[in-house]
């Protein structure tokens, strides 16, 4: 029996979790340097106690950025088999969070299975799952029947849930007060919006904030503060309704904390690139250093088909700025629901930002396999270089499918590879081409 329900609550209490001493391994730290990152909120472990999958991650400053992989099944796509081996893929290269988004349906059944196998975190966005949970229409559902989905997925060992409970009446007048190009993209948070504007009443994830938190704390599940309001599209961004929104999720961080509840801030969303670190900031100054989870941000609007890019872009000048968590984006993004090519293009984007930010801000270790890529590169040893690389299949693909007659070097330049002649030079070789002996 634990002597703490959370995370935060041991590390105020000065013990170093289980799940702490997995995270400081991974991460080349002091176990209690983790501890007192968690203990300020600076870092959360997503660790749900009926999680017993689960290989733990931390978030936040001074760590590997992370990535979350979002799947799940609509009315309009329903094949569970394909939406399992998305999960496949995602735990195959790396992700360290998985979002079940699903809105069809019931949806625990797969939420189980989900959980049972994943060492990766899992998140789900309970406001979703409320329609297909309950069986009733926006209108119908009372402010009571929220929170038994939040219980609902806490029991099944949700690691975090997106709650979003910024979206208030205060922050609804900023967004109807300073009009937007793309309104509220956000799926829940458009939901709430329409639930709170047919009955009148206030976001009940804000009325009753205390009465989630309790339930979050009993299975220890990090809330993930949604951004309902964030910006569609590059012309939207940084606007009243996102920056009023995010001086609500400040407060209610300081509210989650107060009872030992492991917070996330999500952020935006399209955004130009001359204003991401400008957000990364604010963010963490009006949120007191809470992990902030991005999604994208998209820094272009006109590349349907291409948006696992203009995703990476933007994630990576987002996390080498300060955010410590990335949402993936795929290539479907704006079209349809993703297909497992389509996943795996998105983790690989989002994967390249994370590794590139991290190296860029010092993170221990970041730099080791580039380092040996190096090395192995330097010696022309190409099994070893498909080892190194983050995709060996699609690496050897590539070289095999267009092999070079002397394998010391590659098809592009043949023998006068740069890294060949050099070496030839340097360990005293003639170098010829015409009539090499």
């Amino acid at each position: 029996m634990r002597d703490y329900k959370t995370q935060m609550e041991a590390a105020k209490k000065g013990i170093i979790t289980p799940e702490m001493k997995t995270v400081a391994e991974k991460e080349y730290w002091d176990a209690e340097k983790i501890r007192e990152k968690v203990a300020t909120g600076e870092i959360a472990i997503p660790a749900n106690v009926n999680h017993t999958s689960l290989s733990a991650e931390g978030i936040g400053g001074g760590l590997r950025t992370k990535i979350n992989v979002n799947l799940g099944i609509s009315g309009d796509a329903k094949d569970y088999d394909l939406e399992m081996q998305k999960v496949d893929m995602s735990i195959k290269f790396g992700a360290e969070a998985i979002m079940d988004l699903s809105n069809y349906g019931k949806t625990n059944t797969f939420r189980r299975e989900l959980i049972a196998k994943s060492p990766a975190m899992i998140g789900t966005v309970p406001m979703y799952d409320a329609i297909g949970y309950l069986d009733k229409d926006l209108l119908e559902i009372k402010a009571e029947d929220f929170l038994k989905v939040v219980r609902a997925h806490a029991e099944e060992g949700v690691d975090f849930m997106t709650i979003h409970a910024g979206i208030n009446r205060r922050a609804i007048e900023a967004f109807r007060r300073d009009p937007r190009k793309m309104n509220i993209v956000s799926r829940g948070g458009s939901l709430l919006f329409a639930w709170m504007m047919m009955t009148g009443n206030e976001n009940p994830f804000y009325e009753f904030y205390d009465d989630v938190l309790e339930i979050l704390r009993e299975y220890d599940v990090t809330i993930s503060l949604g951004d309902a309001l964030r910006p569609g599209c590059i012309d939207d961004s940084t606007d009243a309704g996102q920056i009023s929104e995010l001086i609500e999720l400040g407060a209610l961080t300081e509210r989650a904390w107060a009872k030992d509840v492991q917070v996330m801030v999500e952020g935006p969303g399209h955004m130009a690139m001359n204003e991401i670190a400008a957000n990364m900031q604010i963010e963490k100054r009006i949120c007191h250093n809470a992990p902030f989870y991005v999604l994208g941000p998209l820094v272009t609007d006109i590349f349907p088909g291409y948006d696992h890019i203009t995703s990476a872009i933007g994630g990576a000048i987002a996390a080498v700025s300060g955010a410590d968590f990335l949402c993936y984006v795929t290539p479907a993004e704006h079209l349809r629901l993703p297909d497992l090519s389509d996943v795996k293009e998105g983790i690989i984007a989002s994967k390249i930002a994370a590794h590139a930010a991290d190296i860029a801000k010092g993170v221990p270790h970041a730099r080791d396999k580039d380092n040996e890529m190096a090395e192995a590169r330097h010696a022309v040893d190409w099994d070893k270089m498909f080892e190194i690389c983050a995709d060996p299949e699609k690496a050897r693909a590539y070289f095999e499918s267009c092999p070079p007659a002397d394998r010391h070097t590659c098809s592009m330049c043949g023998k006068m590879c740069a890294v060949r002649t050099t070496n030839m030079i340097l360990e005293g070789k003639e170098v010829k081409f015409c009539s090499e002996k």
